[in-house]
């Protein structure tokens, strides 16, 4: 996933996925065998009482690049479009703003803090409500920007994650958005966690299914991403 020189810009949502990868990057720079520089950006959607100082303050400390990025995303979604479904139209627009942010940024690479419980409810989202076997990519080319999306922390489940950001007392943000807690993603989750109870390692199970079916770049070794970067006509990164 990270190759010499690159200059990776983390997607910070202020939430304490994107919180955690930011930190575990940083710190990884210290040791990791290939060299490479780290930038942070922010995409703030516009919901009035959000507050990013905080941080702004951790990537002070930890010698890292952090732009904020004015959007008026929340009113169109929400006010101007009025979407049944707001948050299909919200993640490309979120997605486009932090594209553009990277490049202009020169960054190589943009990571985001895509969990093990991400997957496993991205893969079930998508059989449940689109008919089709599919997940994100690990690693994916970004080829209108130049970009590699970069996923560092698939193998992460969630709690871990809970318990670092509050062992380390990250400046978590509450989401603004009034949809949040109310998406079909939240559903699912809720769902997995009842079939979870009932049926041991069922998560588990099911990740292991999209590596077995190397679904969308996912592979049984557990090495998402291989040492040389190909890019193939899909617009995938290996």
């Amino acid at each position: 996933m990270i190759q010499e020189g690159d200059k990776i810009c983390v997607g910070v949502s202020a939430g304490k996925d994107s919180l955690t990868l930011l930190v575990a990057l940083a710190e990884l720079r210290r040791f990791y065998p290939k060299r490479f520089s780290l930038c942070a950006v922010t995409v703030d959607l516009g919901f009035p009482g959000a507050d990013f100082g905080e941080i702004a303050e951790l990537c002070r400390r930890l010698n890292v690049e952090y732009r904020i990025v004015p959007t008026e995303i929340g009113k169109i979604v929400f006010d101007v479009r009025k979407e049944s479904n707001p948050c299909s139209l919200c993640a490309k627009m979120r997605r486009g703003a932090l594209h553009a942010a990277a490049k202009e940024m020169g960054c190589t690479s943009v990571a985001l803090g895509h969990h093990f419980d991400d997957t496993v409810e991205t893969f079930m989202l998508n059989l449940f409500y689109e008919g089709r076997i599919g997940c994100f990519s690990p690693v994916t080319y970004l080829s209108n920007t130049g970009i590699c999306l970069i996923r560092p922390m698939l193998y992460v489940p969630e709690k871990q994650i809970r318990a670092f950001a509050a062992a380390a007392s990250l400046p978590v943000v509450e989401s603004k958005c009034p949809a949040n807690g109310n998406t079909e993603r939240e559903k699912m989750k809720q769902l997995l966690r009842t079939l979870e109870r009932e049926h041991k390692g069922l998560k588990h199970r099911i990740f292991g299914a999209i590596e077995r079916g190397e679904v969308d770049g996912f592979k049984v070794s557990g090495g998402a991403a291989g040492d040389a970067r190909e890019t193939t006509a899909e617009g995938d990164c290996q």
